[in-house]
């Protein structure tokens, strides 16, 4: 296994809701950027790995909110 494929890469995540939030829920939602536009709210930003990204799911599936979409994209390792 390269180095590379072993560090931790940052992620970047863009999750679509069909509910409408405002930014007093973003420390709940680990600070991300929320945005709501045509009854549809976008949380935005880092995320720090996998762990993170299934913690925000179960927040958003205990809340009972519709997911519409979730879109991740890797970025470059932390700290590298």
């Amino acid at each position: 296994m390269h180095n590379e494929c072993k560090q931790q890469l940052a992620i970047h995540c863009k999750i679509r809701l069909k509910e409408c939030l405002d930014n007093s829920w973003s420390e709940w939602f680990e600070h991300m950027e929320i945005s709501t536009k045509n009854n549809v709210t976008t949380l935005a930003g880092r995320v720090p790995d996998q762990a993170a990204l299934h913690g925000l799911l179960i927040r958003i599936r205990d809340l009972n909110l519709t997911l519409l979409e979730v879109q991740c994209q890797y970025g470059h390792p932390k700290g590298g």
